[in-house]
């Protein structure tokens, strides 16, 4: 199995999928506002669960190229969220997917620190050259959190995606690993350099 440890950051943390995500990661995918800006439709049920047989399945696959994980308080490891990762087949590179938080979580406003804390895990772990990441472009709070999350911008995609009946074009954003690792936490180090991040205090 090629399983993710717990990836710990100062306002979130990140762990792979249990079963018992279930009803919570399937509330996302059918939920008409949180799928909103993902590069997919809103799901019905049958195919918002055989999304989260996939997604749980990830770490028996070899090699594993995707990497969806549950996004927790620091002190509580309930499901609030998901933040993902796609290994790409060629070069050294991926792309982070799949940020959504559901209403009320308590770390809201510090979704970039999911994002980062997988990017540790890419660039230390896994290897990687270069992350990047994309939003739709009318997506306009968007901007922010992927700077907060060291992200560079770097190009528009012209209709790329067709959801709600209607194509989007995507913001693209990217940092390389020397790059990134300059501008990294205590905690992102941490990754880095092997292990989940330091033990809460």
């Amino acid at each position: 199995m090629n399983r993710v440890p717990e990836l710990r950051g100062e306002h979130l943390r990140l762990r792979e999928l249990h079963a018992d995500d279930h009803e919570p990661f399937t509330r996302i995918l059918t939920h008409r506002v949180l799928t909103r800006y993902l590069g997919i439709d809103r799901m019905d049920a049958r195919q918002a669960h055989d999304a989260f047989a996939q997604a749980l399945a990830q770490p028996h696959t070899h090699p594993r190229r995707k990497y969806t994980l549950a996004v927790c308080a620091p002190d509580d490891g309930t499901f609030i969220g998901t933040m993902g990762l796609l290994v790409e087949d060629y070069g050294s590179n991926a792309m982070l997917t799949a940020l959504a938080l559901l209403p009320g979580s308590p770390v809201r406003g510090h979704g970039h620190e999911a994002g980062r804390l997988l990017m540790a895990y890419g660039f230390g772990h896994l290897g990687l050259h270069r992350i990047w990441a994309g939003h739709r472009s009318d997506h306009h709070s968007m901007p922010q959190l992927m700077h907060a999350a060291g992200l560079r911008p770097e190009a528009t995609l012209r209709e790329l995606f067709r959801t709600q009946g209607c194509w989007h074009d995507v913001t693209t954003y990217a940092t390389v690993a020397p790059e990134w690792k300059r501008q990294a936490t205590t905690r992102e180090l941490a990754i880095l350099d092997g292990a989940g991040g330091p033990d809460p205090v």
